[in-house]
């Protein structure tokens, strides 16, 4: 009897990043799809200035091992994420053709190099899935958007299976005119593994590591951690750590961590004054190496981001991972999937610095054990987001995409 062979997935992805590499690693590992990745820039692998972080970044992890890749010459004169044309990679269509691919995935639709693909007739015969992260939370209604809504569906009729992240992913697929038979959930992870099997060593790190940045040992550390920009709404937070600690005395024992780096850095020690030092901390970019340390310094991690560009939020994944509860606004993508309110953090109407205050205050009354069994439920939670979960929904939708008959046997 002859053994079928593994379908031929061939993904597309703007670069290697921290976040997909890992579990592209895993998807080989487990030996149910013969993958292929083509690259189009080659950010994260060779340094490369962040225009967010406002630095050079070169991630600290292996990024290209244990799965095939290959990246694509781009021809953008200005390479990245941030416009367009800056993927431009006219060999794509040929490379995916010469792949043979039974499924094509591609990670988002929007730049020159995806239109080349929808459009291209040798590849009109293969099904093509779209993962996506998107959200409608904070989405407005003017003419623009209406006509990018517009846009949206003509090009969502090209793909035949779509890999939402999550729930509020789902509602914007299904808001676009996508019906739900058509939308699998592959659920948004990070390596949990990595992240759990660190946490003995990083609460040690950790410990040093506040010591070394001058918070007291019994103080609840409020944790910020990322890219200081508008979107992620850094300075609402600490505008609401300061309004609790001016009304409640029992705040004085609470220290805000900023860790990370971008536009409204000074801006925010600005705005911290003479509290930097006393109650308010800053830490510069971590790598994803000492990622886990910087969690476990922690007691919660706030992201109080605001509007659309807060797609998902994996820092709460890395978190979660480490056991801790998490407070995030309603406009980050992960919140109706991950947080359960008062049982493994908290959420708060976005741009609400009032609302985040009171949160916060919530959170200072809850005792260490308390905090820790959140953490705990928190860590029980984000099990279910693993990478063999996402590997497992992919395997499926791809056997529904190239042909239902063959779905896989569980």
């Amino acid at each position: 009897m002859t053994v079928p062979s593994l379908p031929r997935v061939a993904v597309v992805l703007s670069h290697p990043t921290q976040y997909y590499a890992p579990w592209f690693r895993r998807i080989a590992q487990r030996g149910e799809l013969e993958l292929i990745v083509f690259y189009l820039w080659d950010f994260g692998v060779q340094a490369r200035y962040d225009r967010d972080f406002g630095q050079l970044v070169k991630w600290d992890i292996p990024l290209l091992d244990g799965y095939r890749n290959e990246f694509v010459p781009n021809a953008s004169a200005d390479p990245g994420t941030h416009h367009a044309r800056g993927l431009d990679n006219p060999a794509l269509a040929g490379k995916l053709v010469a792949a043979r691919p039974d499924a094509i995935v591609m990670f988002g639709y929007t730049y020159l190099s995806h239109l080349r693909v929808l459009m291209s007739p040798r590849l009109g015969g293969i099904p093509l899935l779209l993962r996506g992260d998107s959200h409608d939370k904070a989405r407005g209604t003017d003419w623009r958007e209406i006509a990018k809504r517009v846009l949206r569906k003509i090009a969502f009729r090209r793909f035949s299976r779509f890999l939402a992240v999550g729930s509020a992913n789902a509602d914007y697929l299904r808001a676009s005119g996508v019906p739900a038979s058509r939308i699998d959930h592959v659920p948004h992870c990070v390596d949990n593994k990595r992240f759990q099997q660190a946490a003995a060593s990083a609460s040690a790190q950790a410990a040093a590591w506040r010591s070394e940045l001058g918070i007291a040992a019994n103080a609840m550390v409020v944790l910020f951690a990322g890219k200081f920009e508008e979107k992620k709404r850094p300075l609402d937070l600490l505008a609401a750590f300061i309004r609790l600690q001016d009304r409640d005395p029992a705040a004085a024992r609470m220290a805000l961590l900023f860790v990370g780096s971008g536009s409204q850095a000074a801006q925010l020690q600005a705005q911290a004054g003479d509290r930097i030092g006393r109650s308010v901390f800053f830490a510069p970019f971590q790598n994803q190496s000492g990622m886990p340390k910087v969690y476990a310094c922690a007691d919660v991690l706030v992201l109080p981001s605001f509007g659309n560009g807060e797609t998902w939020g994996l820092a709460v994944n890395e978190a979660m991972n480490l056991a801790r509860p998490c407070i995030v606004s309603t406009h980050v993508g992960c919140g109706p999937d991950l947080i359960r309110d008062g049982e493994n953090g908290w959420m708060f109407e976005a741009g609400d610095v009032d609302a985040l205050s009171g949160v916060l205050a919530k959170a200072l009354d809850v005792d260490r054990n308390g905090l820790a069994a959140m953490g705990e439920r928190a860590r029980r939670r984000i099990d279910e987001f693993s990478f063999d979960a996402a590997a497992a929904a992919l395997r499926d939708a791809v056997h529904t995409a190239i042909s239902p008959s063959r779905r896989y046997a569980q």
